[in-house]
């Protein structure tokens, strides 16, 4: 029989979660039915979508439920199969994060290719569900097209940092991010090749963006809402777009946030906002993989990972990971990788 070591809610956060409101359990895993896996999970993704899951709230995806363990984006190795599709020694992505081993449906498990010099925890980042989010939500809703002005903000994290290289490769006119950090600025303007970068702690979001972009911009990419979706409305140009993935600046608000004051500009400049989910869009996931694992092989994409360490350090990695400790994909690490 064997034994996982999961996370589970303990609690539902009241703001910012706290490490409260987590709690460790030991499971044994019940025998494999037929079409199912055993994985060894070595990596687990935490993402900020999550903290929506831990309100008992309607939504676009069921809330986790409490004393039980929680689920995300996780790669391991397959140490038993009762499934054809799948062989022993596979490795596969899968859903069944937050723990160290699960048992896992094969229809709902990816086996994965080595790419050569790319570690296999680039799936659960820049060539998974934040790469893949960043590529269809640019290029399908936010409808960009070479030669665009693009501002992206939250521009350090997984899916910024995927957006604005995807965009300077496709031939935008000029790419802008923001970040919350003088380190994170340095690393967009220098490793990652944005056209200019600023710290949207060091003065309002609008002028920052308006001496960034003087003669305004064609593409917002949203990751943060707030101060920055209300900078960007004002920003952009007659017949713009903007692809609304995330708004983590109100993630832990416990009272309503308030919309942009100038939403009327929507009218007047015939904008396009348009959120939008990634799970309609892995039709594109094939292509997305052979041309931004392309990228990312040739080192023509650059991408940054910050990893924690155990299954017990993962409240810890989800909670820094919403105050923006990371820069790139926020990893937990959380077994033998040899």
């Amino acid at each position: 029989m064997t034994s996982s070591r999961e996370v589970q809610l303990a609690a539902r956060p009241v703001g910012a979660p706290k490490p409260s409101d987590f709690q460790m359990a030991d499971t044994d895993l019940p025998a494999l039915q037929d079409g199912q896996v055993r994985v060894q999970n070595l990596f687990l993704s935490v993402d900020p979508y999550m903290r929506g899951r831990m309100n008992d709230a309607k939504s676009y995806t069921p809330p986790f439920a409490l004393n039980e363990t929680m689920t995300g984006g996780a790669v391991g190795r397959v140490l038993e199969s009762r499934a054809r599709s799948v062989q022993v020694g596979d490795t596969v992505l899968h859903d069944r994060g937050w723990r160290t081993h699960a048992n896992v449906n094969a229809a709902q498990a990816r086996v994965l290719k080595d790419l050569p010099g790319v570690p296999l925890s680039a799936y659960l980042g820049v060539l998974g569900m934040p790469g893949l989010t960043a590529y269809a939500g640019l290029l399908r809703s936010a409808e960009f097209r070479a030669g665009d002005v693009v501002f992206v903000s939250g521009a350090a994290g997984a899916v910024g940092s995927a957006v604005g290289q995807i965009a300077r490769l496709k031939g935008a006119a000029r790419v802008i991010g923001s970040a919350g950090s003088a380190r994170k600025v340095t690393y967009l303007s220098g490793e990652l090749g944005f056209d200019a970068a600023f710290n949207y702690k060091d003065g309002p979001v609008a002028a920052q963006l308006r001496e960034a972009a003087p003669d305004g911009i064609d593409v917002y990419f949203d990751n943060v809402g707030g101060e920055h979706l209300e900078a960007a409305i004002s920003l952009l140009k007659v017949g713009g777009h903007a692809a609304i993935c995330g708004m983590i600046s109100g993630y832990n608000a416990t009272e309503p946030t308030p919309a942009p004051r100038n939403l009327a500009q929507i009218i007047g400049k015939q904008l396009t906002l348009r959120g939008f989910l990634v799970t309609p869009h892995y039709d594109l996931y094939d292509t997305f993989l052979q041309e931004v694992g392309g990228y990312v092989a040739s080192g023509e994409m650059k991408y940054d990972e910050t990893t924690v360490d155990g299954i017990d350090a993962a409240p810890e990695a989800f909670i820094g990971l919403l105050a923006g400790q990371n820069t790139g994909k926020m990893i937990v690490r959380v077994g033998d990788t040899a």
